[in-house]
């Protein structure tokens, strides 16, 4: 379970893995139909960044700029990571007048107070989804990569722990300074999202369709039947806590954070939110609204980045979850945790640092051992 090394020169495992290894390479969402992997819009770096649809959809300079006074600033999470442990920037692309770019999203069942550093205290507020953003140098493809929040890592400072203490323990900082241990990613900006705003974005969306492949209980009591469900913010929220009765753990509920949120995405573009004034500013006020990012990423940035964009389609964005080895116990027994693939993740962390994940999966070591991983 031995975390890859933060920078090690970008060090790769053999391009391919042993036999035995392929199948936990690369894991991708597919939909519930299984026809392969599914690939969606930017909207997702939109909905978690916030502000980066006013580009596309805000005329109006004072929106524009109300929506950024809504979204909250968190302190320079970077300013006190030691420079020269920190894994090297993305590489530059000969022609590109951009490099790749990583941000680290992370999720929250609640309100995070990122002005108070004092709440960042052991057994305070934890992450509840962990996700890596990462957009290519030439802007035509995108990657959403999940870590389980109960993944078993070394953090900074404390030991090993699950990777949602670190947040606990040090705030982003400590958070970015622990992933990009694990991964040797660069990390380019935070955000914090408030995954219960997203039950006001789902209802401003009249609802989302989420399938649930088969029949789930909790303490034998039927939650969710096999079927599509027509969910309200409330109901989907519930869908995405379920802590009981899921066979993956805490490996479901990444699968379902996902799922809601392709849901949302789905919504967002075929119910035509993005051209109804009113919808749009209500989806617009509750997103910024549920986001904070550090003070870093100013609104011109968001502004350029957004229009770096516009070129990129709905086959142009992945989702991945970082490859485990399953959930066990810690070693003292006394907590359920996920346990990475270290041997899996160095390939796959390698591309996303190298900004090379598109040749990744275009190999037979990527695209052929996907895995279906909606629950």
């Amino acid at each position: 379970m031995a975390a890859v090394p933060p920078h090690a020169d970008r060090r790769r495992a053999p391009a391919r893995p042993a036999p035995a290894r392929r199948a936990r390479a690369v894991r991708a969402h597919r939909d519930a139909s299984g026809r392969g992997p599914r690939r969606r819009p930017l909207l997702v770096v939109a909905l978690l960044l916030g502000g980066l649809l006013v580009t596309a959809t805000a005329g109006v300079a004072g929106f524009v700029a109300w929506l950024d006074g809504n979204v909250d600033r968190i302190d320079d999470p970077f300013a006190a990571l030691d420079e020269e442990s920190r894994p090297g920037a993305a590489p530059t692309v000969p022609g590109q007048a951009d490099t790749a770019l990583n941000v680290l999203v992370l999720g929250a069942d609640g309100s995070i107070d990122t002005d108070d550093p004092a709440g960042w205290q052991q057994g305070g507020q934890r992450t509840d989804a962990i996700m890596i953003v990462h957009v290519a140098a030439d802007r035509r493809s995108a990657v959403l990569l999940s870590v389980p929040r109960d993944s078993w890592v070394d953090i900074p400072g404390h030991g090993q722990g699950k990777i949602n203490a670190a947040f606990a323990y040090g705030g982003p900082t400590l958070m970015v300074e622990t992933v990009e241990q694990l991964t040797g990613i660069r990390i380019d900006h935070v955000a914090v999202a408030d995954f219960e705003s997203f039950i006001t974005l789902t209802d401003v969306l009249g609802g989302v369709d989420i399938t649930v492949p088969e029949d789930t209980y909790q303490h034998d009591r039927l939650l969710f039947s096999a079927g599509t469900h027509h969910m309200d913010g409330a109901a989907a929220l519930a869908y995405t806590r379920q802590r009981y009765g899921l066979p993956g753990g805490d490996l479901d509920r990444v699968k379902r954070q996902q799922n809601w949120m392709r849901s949302i995405l789905t919504t967002t573009l075929s119910e035509g939110t993005l051209s109804d004034p009113v919808r749009l500013t209500r989806f617009l006020t509750t997103v910024t609204g549920a986001v904070a990012v550090d003070e870093t990423l100013g609104l011109g940035d968001m502004r350029r980045l957004g229009a770096s964009l516009s070129g990129l389609r709905a086959d142009d964005v992945t989702f991945l979850t970082v490859p485990t080895e399953g959930t066990g116990r810690s070693p003292d027994g006394t907590q359920s945790i996920v346990a990475l693939d270290a041997e899996a993740l160095a390939p796959l962390a390698a591309a996303v640092a190298d900004d090379t994940v598109a040749d990744l999966l275009a190999t037979e070591d990527g695209l052929d051992v996907l895995e279906d991983s909606v629950s």
